[in-house]
């Protein structure tokens, strides 16, 4: 018999996702496609977004090798985006504030018997008129909708702000958390880490949170899990690493990676964790912070302040795995771990600074859509 299509009604009931048999899958499994966002912002990207458009093209180009890639646009950007990226890419009018489909866009779930839906998050810009990044984000509100009208599929309405960002599992019911981001009172003021993983359960059909006490140093997103650590395999993890005792993520690492080694996972399994090297200190020089202008973000950039480098923001594709380059020290260090860590992918480095000085990296301008 046909399953029963979900609607509204049913998922303004106490029908949870978990307690209808949806799971979020982990990266690692199998993808019908990947969604990004294109960069326009001039107060997030400098020189009117042409150096990230740049990287953003890279980004989906190298992407576009493992899986179907889709690229959403504001319409007085589409013929730009168009002539810019391959034609097997593709791009939709999909307008937003700014280009971080990570934590805008929809997290998937999928059912044992094939179904595919989505958790439509409330998002306020990483911390909403108490620290967040820009206002409004009305356009980024709506991007989840959207997605779902064009899969049509369900759409589940949390009742809490997340972003994508802040939450990485391996699909065995184990799930990756900051204290730094998700008790942080500019998301959900009135929420207790109780309620929070009850709401997580719920919503993710995780049964075990492993929960970090922060992000990587000065990730302006108040400390997204997939800055500083993600699930790589079931059981296994990789954490950015500094040797550097003089250097603020020192501590924040080697807290980490304690908890990472004594952490029992959903299936009862020790987690490995895979060290990847932190970049050299990476700082915003005088010319780069010039060509931003000072519109509407609530944390402008400035020379010399320091951005929040790390080589785990990467993205993992079907036969692909596209890492940031970052440090010409020790990019090829870093991509010969990784390829370690996926043999049977190939490891694509792309240049990553211009996506660094708009705040984040590759997983961040990123959304996977598993195959159901």
């Amino acid at each position: 018999m046909k399953p029963m299509p979900l609607t509204e009604e049913t998922m303004t009931t106490a029908n949870t996702p978990a307690a209808l048999g949806f799971a979020m899958p982990a990266e690692f499994a199998p993808h019908d496609a990947c969604w990004m966002l294109w960069p326009q912002r001039p107060d997030t990207w400098r020189y009117g977004a042409k150096p990230a458009q740049r990287a953003f093209t890279a980004v989906a180009t190298a992407i576009a090798e493992s899986e179907t890639v889709f690229v959403g646009v504001n319409d007085e950007q589409y013929e730009n985006a168009r002539n810019q990226l391959p034609s097997h890419i593709r791009v939709v009018e999909l307008s937003s504030n700014d280009a971080w489909m990570r934590d805008v866009g929809p997290t998937f779930l999928t059912h044992p018997d094939g179904r595919l839906a989505m958790v439509d998050w409330d998002f306020n810009a990483w911390g909403g008129l108490k620290g967040g990044l820009y206002f409004p984000w009305d356009k980024d509100r709506r991007i989840r909708t959207k997605i779902a009208e064009i899969l049509g599929i369900p759409r589940f309405q949390a009742p809490a702000v997340l972003e994508g960002g802040a939450i990485h599992v391996d699909g065995e019911g184990t799930l990756l958390v900051t204290e730094e981001c998700l008790l942080n009172p500019n998301r959900n003021p009135d929420m207790s880490r109780e309620h929070m993983e009850s709401l997580l359960r719920d919503y993710l059909g995780v049964s075990t949170i492993i929960w970090l006490p922060r992000g990587c140093h000065l990730d302006e997103t108040d400390g997204h899990v997939d800055n500083l650590c993600c699930f790589v395999a079931p059981g296994e993890v990789v954490l950015t690493w500094c040797d550097d005792e003089e250097d603020p993520q020192y501590p924040i690492s080697r807290e980490a990676l304690d908890i990472l080694e004594n952490a029992i996972d959903a299936r009862g399994r020790r987690l490995k964790v895979h060290k990847l090297p932190q970049p050299a200190p990476m700082y915003i020089l005088e010319e780069e912070a010039s060509g931003i202008d000072r519109l509407n973000s609530s944390r402008p950039r400035g020379p010399g302040d320091r951005m929040a480098g790390s080589y785990v923001n990467f993205y993992i594709g079907n036969s692909v795995v596209v890492m940031p380059s970052l440090d010409p020290a020790l990019d090829d260090v870093t991509r010969g771990i990784l390829q370690g860590i996926f043999p049977s992918r190939r490891v694509i480095g792309v240049p990553a600074r211009e996506i660094l000085l708009g705040g984040g990296n590759v997983h961040c301008i990123t959304q996977q859509q598993p195959r159901p």
